[in-house]
Protein backbone atom coordinates (compact mmCIF):
# COMPACT_ATOMS: atom_id res chain seq x y z
CA UNK A 1 0.00 0.00 0.00
CA UNK A 2 1.27 3.40 -0.89
CA UNK A 3 1.50 6.21 1.15
CA UNK A 4 -1.25 8.12 -0.07
CA UNK A 5 -3.52 5.04 0.24
CA UNK A 6 -2.66 4.45 4.03
CA UNK A 7 -3.35 7.71 4.33
CA UNK A 8 -6.67 7.95 2.89
CA UNK A 9 -7.45 4.62 4.48
CA UNK A 10 -6.74 6.17 8.19
CA UNK A 11 -8.40 9.21 7.35
CA UNK A 12 -12.13 7.01 5.99
CA UNK A 13 -11.34 4.95 9.92
CA UNK A 14 -11.19 8.34 11.41
CA UNK A 15 -14.24 9.66 9.55
CA UNK A 16 -16.41 6.52 10.19
CA UNK A 17 -15.93 6.32 13.91
CA UNK A 18 -17.24 10.02 13.72
CA UNK A 19 -20.22 8.97 12.37
CA UNK A 20 -20.69 6.36 14.83
CA UNK A 21 -20.09 8.80 17.88
CA UNK A 22 -22.02 11.39 16.32
CA UNK A 23 -24.94 9.30 16.29
CA UNK A 24 -25.10 8.61 20.08
CA UNK A 25 -24.19 11.64 20.98
CA UNK A 26 -26.98 13.02 19.02
CA UNK A 27 -29.44 10.70 20.33
CA UNK A 28 -28.10 11.63 24.29
CA UNK A 29 -28.74 15.49 23.52
CA UNK A 30 -31.76 15.08 21.33
CA UNK A 31 -30.34 16.89 18.24
CA UNK A 32 -32.66 15.27 16.15
CA UNK A 33 -31.36 17.23 12.99
CA UNK A 34 -27.74 16.53 13.74
CA UNK A 35 -29.16 12.37 13.96
CA UNK A 36 -30.65 12.57 10.91
CA UNK A 37 -27.61 13.40 9.23
CA UNK A 38 -25.49 10.74 9.85
CA UNK A 39 -28.27 8.31 7.88
CA UNK A 40 -27.73 7.29 4.31
CA UNK A 41 -31.03 8.00 2.12
CA UNK A 42 -31.93 4.52 1.98
CA UNK A 43 -31.02 3.80 5.61
CA UNK A 44 -32.91 1.07 8.28
CA UNK A 45 -32.45 0.07 11.59
CA UNK A 46 -33.49 -3.22 13.53
CA UNK A 47 -33.00 -1.99 17.14
CA UNK A 48 -34.52 -3.54 20.30
CA UNK A 49 -37.19 -6.20 20.10
CA UNK A 50 -36.75 -6.14 16.35
CA UNK A 51 -38.10 -2.84 15.65
CA UNK A 52 -37.06 -1.99 12.43
CA UNK A 53 -37.57 1.67 10.78
CA UNK A 54 -36.90 2.40 7.05
CA UNK A 55 -35.10 6.61 5.67
CA UNK A 56 -34.29 8.83 7.90
CA UNK A 57 -37.35 10.67 8.84
CA UNK A 58 -38.80 7.28 10.06
CA UNK A 59 -35.63 6.64 12.00
CA UNK A 60 -35.35 9.72 13.68
CA UNK A 61 -39.21 9.40 14.50
CA UNK A 62 -38.42 5.87 16.05
CA UNK A 63 -35.54 6.56 18.30
CA UNK A 64 -37.24 10.23 19.11
CA UNK A 65 -40.52 8.20 20.46
CA UNK A 66 -37.96 5.40 22.49
CA UNK A 67 -36.27 8.81 24.62
CA UNK A 68 -39.14 10.77 24.80
CA UNK A 69 -39.18 9.51 28.82
CA UNK A 70 -35.48 9.80 28.91
CA UNK A 71 -34.45 12.84 30.72
CA UNK A 72 -30.47 12.04 30.88
CA UNK A 73 -28.49 9.84 28.23
CA UNK A 74 -25.05 8.86 28.19
CA UNK A 75 -23.87 6.28 25.31
CA UNK A 76 -20.09 4.69 25.83
CA UNK A 77 -19.12 3.16 22.86
CA UNK A 78 -16.10 1.12 21.69
CA UNK A 79 -15.55 0.54 18.00
CA UNK A 80 -13.86 -2.37 17.36
CA UNK A 81 -14.02 -3.23 13.68
CA UNK A 82 -13.78 -1.22 10.97
CA UNK A 83 -13.97 -3.18 7.31
CA UNK A 84 -13.62 -0.49 4.58
CA UNK A 85 -13.92 -2.21 0.72
CA UNK A 86 -13.90 0.67 -1.24
CA UNK A 87 -16.97 2.99 -0.77
CA UNK A 88 -18.43 0.71 1.62
CA UNK A 89 -17.78 -0.42 5.34
CA UNK A 90 -19.01 -2.53 7.98
CA UNK A 91 -18.28 -2.14 11.70
CA UNK A 92 -18.37 -3.82 15.11
CA UNK A 93 -19.31 -1.19 17.70
CA UNK A 94 -19.87 -2.39 21.89
CA UNK A 95 -22.18 -0.14 23.37
CA UNK A 96 -23.07 0.89 27.05
CA UNK A 97 -25.85 3.42 27.93
CA UNK A 98 -27.19 4.60 31.32
CA UNK A 99 -30.11 6.16 31.06
CA UNK A 100 -32.79 8.61 33.40
CA UNK A 101 -36.14 8.18 33.12
CA UNK A 102 -38.03 11.01 33.52
CA UNK A 103 -39.97 10.80 37.15
CA UNK A 104 -37.35 8.56 38.36
CA UNK A 105 -34.80 10.40 39.76
CA UNK A 106 -33.35 7.67 41.96
CA UNK A 107 -33.33 5.16 39.15
CA UNK A 108 -30.66 4.48 36.33
CA UNK A 109 -31.32 2.36 33.15
CA UNK A 110 -28.12 0.12 31.75
CA UNK A 111 -28.38 -1.32 28.38
CA UNK A 112 -25.25 -3.46 27.29
CA UNK A 113 -25.57 -4.04 23.58
CA UNK A 114 -23.64 -4.47 20.08
CA UNK A 115 -24.08 -2.57 16.84
CA UNK A 116 -23.35 -3.91 13.39
CA UNK A 117 -23.62 -1.27 11.13
CA UNK A 118 -22.97 -0.58 7.22
CA UNK A 119 -21.74 2.88 5.69
CA UNK A 120 -21.49 4.07 2.65
CA UNK A 121 -19.55 6.92 1.56
CA UNK A 122 -21.46 9.21 -0.73
CA UNK A 123 -20.70 12.85 -1.47
CA UNK A 124 -17.25 12.91 0.55
CA UNK A 125 -19.79 11.70 3.70
CA UNK A 126 -19.75 7.80 5.70
CA UNK A 127 -23.35 7.86 6.10
CA UNK A 128 -25.05 4.71 8.10
CA UNK A 129 -27.09 2.42 5.44
CA UNK A 130 -28.04 0.16 8.32
CA UNK A 131 -27.54 -0.55 11.81
CA UNK A 132 -28.66 -3.57 14.28
CA UNK A 133 -28.66 -3.80 17.40
CA UNK A 134 -27.65 -6.81 19.56
CA UNK A 135 -29.15 -6.04 23.14
CA UNK A 136 -27.29 -8.05 25.49
CA UNK A 137 -28.63 -6.90 28.68
CA UNK A 138 -30.22 -3.72 30.37
CA UNK A 139 -31.38 -3.63 33.94
CA UNK A 140 -33.16 -0.80 36.28
CA UNK A 141 -31.00 -0.16 38.79
CA UNK A 142 -31.77 2.10 42.33
CA UNK A 143 -29.43 5.15 43.95
CA UNK A 144 -28.88 3.20 47.39
CA UNK A 145 -25.90 6.43 47.94
CA UNK A 146 -27.07 9.51 49.31
CA UNK A 147 -25.70 12.95 49.97
CA UNK A 148 -23.80 14.89 48.46
CA UNK A 149 -20.86 13.16 45.92
CA UNK A 150 -18.42 16.16 46.34
CA UNK A 151 -18.36 15.63 50.10
CA UNK A 152 -18.28 11.81 50.00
Amino acid sequence: MNLEAAVQELLDREHIRDTLYRYASCIDVKDWEGLRGVFAEEAAITMVGGAQAQGPAAIVEYIKHRCRKRGWQHHLLSVYHIDITGDTASTLTYHTSHQKTEGKPEHILQLVARYRDRLRRADGRWKIVEKNMELGWYEERLRISGGDLMNA
